[in-house]
């Protein structure tokens, strides 16, 4: 936790009300998201209970399964959502714009730039909460392997037709929003923390609830006291005021509501497939439906409030303008949103259950990079992560003072002006050590000289001045600007080239579909113990 967020909690404790953490918006959010608010089963991990999904606030679509343990009704339910998501997904496919990628020569091996289409747009899914994130990774390693019937006549227990498809996309999105600054699948509340700091811990902060109570409490009510009775206050029938955001649900709606409802319902299906009479049928069919709309009442009932809460949430996020570099980051996701479309279109098959060892690495290194490029875009955007950045001795901002010409060594003789400025921060510089600041939206680097008097220290500006003799119009600080520089690079550089999976080195697992060199030892009962 930097120091101006340590500040800004102790000033939302003081104030009753969450302080802003951020002064630009750093998620980039689409003008027609889709909202997947699910719920799952206690104590059956991954069995859906129901969600609300929808493009709409006002319409949303409600999917239940009655009976979480029985199979095909998991499949309907996995069928439905496939009928919602797919064809939001299939509605961005289409509209594409001409675009340049790099990719590599397979002659050369340099780098060139190819002609290539990228969708105009991508889109975006929403849920509540980080569980939310993973309950989403989830669905699709548990559907994007199944086989349908007309894939496979043979198999034990087909899928619904584009239940597998709906795995695959969903694969993707769990893989993306694993990389830093990727907006393609958010999490709500981590987004809000991001751009708010409230009086609770981190840990806290996952309550979608008692967030949004710390950023705008009611009328009257101070954060803490709006968070607690989110938090904790119930009706008369024990259950809470506002739900969990979920995907896991209250214990005490579990034990005193949803079991008695779900087996009222198993009873009503029991006895309707037991009658023996149209008459008799009739009647318990009509106890069948009674008691599935009664579950779907109670599903509706705790997660319609986080619904709500998750438009209202978004609604606060889009008051904040958008950072500069926003555009950017969302422009590499809809690069990403276009590579799997042709991945799909191709018929290539789904995504490994495991990573060989060259992806792995290649994904990990994308994740650090991106990591980097994140920190220090947000930092570019917002001057008051900027301020943070400060105070860490990872940047400096003053006045200049004063503008010295001087000129490198050499046959060809180049301008290297010194730029004296003075600062209040305490960077943390080392000699020779090299400098940041945006010029025009690219980094220009500088030379630390060394220090003139206490605060006051010289430059040498080293590149971004055109190619003569004479320094470009407004390359170079003048007397009485402004100016920041940063000790971190605003670009991040590539790693080592990786080889290719067919050859992976033995020590990593050898080329893919090899058998290990050896086999594992067997496990004993003292590895157990």
């Amino acid at each position: 936790m930097s120091l101006i967020t340590a500040l800004a909690r102790l000033e939302a404790v003081d104030s009753g009300r969450a302080q802003p953490a951020a002064t630009v918006r750093h998620r980039h959010l689409s003008d027609r998201p889709l909202v997947f608010v699910p719920l799952i089963t206690a104590g059956e991990t991954g069995a859906p209970l129901g969600a609300l999904v929808g493009t709409d606030r006002d319409a949303p679509r409600l999917l239940v399964v009655p009976q979480p343990r029985d199979r095909d009704l998991r499949f309907a339910f996995l069928a439905d959502l496939a009928g919602i998501v797919l064809p939001y997904v299939e509605s961005y496919a289409d509209a594409v714009e001409a675009a340049e990628r790099t990719e590599t020569d397979p002659e050369t091996g340099k780098r060139v730039k190819v002609a290539a289409e990228l969708c105009a747009d991508a889109p975006q899914l929403i849920v509540p909460s980080r569980p939310g994130l993973d309950f989403v990774r989830l669905l699709g390693r548990s559907m994007r392997f199944r086989r349908t019937a007309e894939q496979d006549p043979d198999a034990p227990y087909p899928a619904p037709p584009r239940v597998p498809l709906l795995g695959r996309w969903l694969t993707h999105y769990g893989e993306r929003a694993r990389v830093p600054g990727s907006s393609l699948l958010l999490a709500l509340t981590d987004v809000l923390s991001r751009h708010w700091a409230t009086g609770q811990s981190g840990l806290e902060d996952e309550h979608l609830g008692a967030l949004l109570a710390w950023i705008d409490p009611p009328e009257g009510m101070t954060g803490a006291e709006a968070a607690r009775r989110a938090e904790l206050a119930r009706d008369a029938d024990g259950q809470l005021l506002c739900p969990p955001a979920g995907p896991a649900t209250d214990p005490a709606f579990d034990n005193k509501l949803l079991a008695p409802a779900i087996e009222r319902y198993d009873r009503a299906r029991t006895a309707l497939a037991a009658a023996e009479d149209p008459l008799t049928a009739d009647a318990r069919l009509a106890a069948l439906t009674r008691a599935e709309r009664e579950i779907r009442d109670l599903v509706e009932s705790r997660a319609r409030p986080t619904w709500d809460a998750v438009w209202r949430g978004l609604d606060l996020l889009r008051a904040l303008p958008a950072g500069a570099h926003v555009e950017g980051r969302w422009t590499r996701d809809r690069w990403s949103f276009t590579a799997h479309r042709d991945r799909v279109r191709a018929g290539e098959p789904p995504q490994p259950r495991r990573d060989d060892a060259v992806t792995a690495a290649n994904k990990l290194a994308t994740r650090e990079r991106e990591q980097a490029r994140l920190e220090a875009q947000e930092a570019l955007d917002d001057p008051l992560v900027m301020a943070g950045r400060r105070l860490a001795g990872e940047a400096f901002a003053g006045e200049v003072t004063d503008v010295v010409m001087a000129y490198s060594e050499g046959r060809r003789p180049s301008p290297r002006p010194l730029v004296t400025l003075r600062t209040d921060d305490r960077p943390h510089l080392a000699e020779r050590a090299r400098v940041y600041r945006s010029l025009d939206g690219r980094p220009q680097s500088a030379e630390f000289v060394g220090y003139e008097a206490e605060g006051v220290l010289t430059l040498r500006v080293l590149d971004r001045m055109g190619r003569g003799k004479e320094p470009e119009p407004g390359s170079v600080p003048r007397k009485g600007d402004r100016v920041c520089f940063t000790l971190f690079e605003h670009e991040q550089r590539g790693g080592a080239k990786l080889p290719d999976p067919e050859d992976t080195p033995w020590t990593h697992g050898g080329p893919p579909g090899e058998a290990a060199p050896e086999v594992p030892d067997p496990v004993t009962e003292e590895d157990v113990l």
